[in-house]
């Protein structure tokens, strides 16, 4: 979150390599945030993901992404997005599918194991 906060406190960011879209570099910082809040409200275990710690990650995503976008009317230069938040939203959506995958096959994989 830090590193999202310094990056949005910048007037000028720089163009991203190769013409990347800002909405793609949206969905994958909070596609980032995402799986390590998810995989910190699961105890650091793929198996420990729950639809609790889905609903936390996904009102966090929310959350930050909405609070990031008012500190850039703030910011000079800056400007405030709903397309934005909603790059962010899809990022953070991603990465609980990818999160929900790998829990599904961590409990597959610990239930042949006979865990």
């Amino acid at each position: 979150m830090l590193g999202l906060f310094w990056a949005s406190s910048q007037s000028d960011l720089a163009t991203l390599p190769g013409n990347v879209s800002d909405k793609f570099a949206h969905f994958a910082a909070y596609g980032l945030l995402a799986a390590l809040t998810l995989r910190g409200w699961a105890r650091a275990r793929w198996a420990g993901v729950t639809w609790r710690s889905v609903l936390l990650t996904v009102a966090v995503g929310a959350a930050y992404g909405a609070f990031d976008e008012l500190h850039q009317l703030f910011t000079p230069g800056r400007s405030s997005s709903v397309a934005d938040w909603v790059a962010d939203m899809l990022g953070t959506a991603a990465a609980i599918a990818l999160g929900l995958a790998g829990a599904w096959i961590a409990r597959r994989a610990a239930a042949r194991r006979g865990v």
